[in-house]
């Protein structure tokens, strides 16, 4: 994917599709930042002594995915993709091992869901539960755009240490 094939933000469409073009824009960006990589490139912890890798943040997106889409606003019951350890961590990072091919599936997969799950919304006042708490798919969305935004951040300056590449 090059910048080009990249999703554009809706400029004066209503809110349900700025804020679904915004946020697909941004999942268009992370799979901009893994394309053209080795898996073993993908699994770089680029950075020491942090544990990120854009294999990692690939297999944490698509967690988010599933946690906020289809476990809080749909009400499903989906377990992790990728459980925690026997010390009680989770896996998202732990690469070492992990597929590349797999991961991208997963998350592939798991953003279709999603935009199914908010296509099928009543309205961006609809509302899903996470303990005692309600969030609108309205939070949700914004929130995710949050979070692809802030781990993209991150994604620039891995691509960058593993091959120089940079860009939006």
């Amino acid at each position: 994917m090059n910048d080009e094939q990249r999703t554009r933000p809706v400029l004066t469409g209503d809110e349900r599709a700025t804020l679904t073009s915004v946020l697909q824009g941004q999942r268009d960006t992370l799979m901009m930042k893994c394309a053209g990589l080795t898996d073993e490139q993908l699994r770089r912890r680029a950075v020491a002594p942090s544990a990120l890798s854009l294999l990692g943040l690939v297999r944490h997106l698509a967690e988010v995915e599933r946690s906020w889409f289809r476990n809080v606003i749909n009400s499903e019951d989906v377990r992790r993709y990728f459980p925690e350890n026997e010390a009680g961590e989770w896996t998202d990072f732990h690469v070492e091992d992990a597929d590349p091919a797999e991961s991208f599936r997963i998350w592939e997969e798991t953003c279709e869901r999603s935009r199914a799950i908010v296509a099928a919304a009543e309205s961006l006042d609809a509302r899903g539960h996470h303990e005692d708490q309600a969030y609108s798919l309205h939070y949700v969305l914004a929130h995710m755009i949050e979070e692809y935004a802030r781990h993209n951040g991150h994604a620039d300056l891995l691509r960058e240490t593993i091959d120089g590449a940079t860009g939006e």
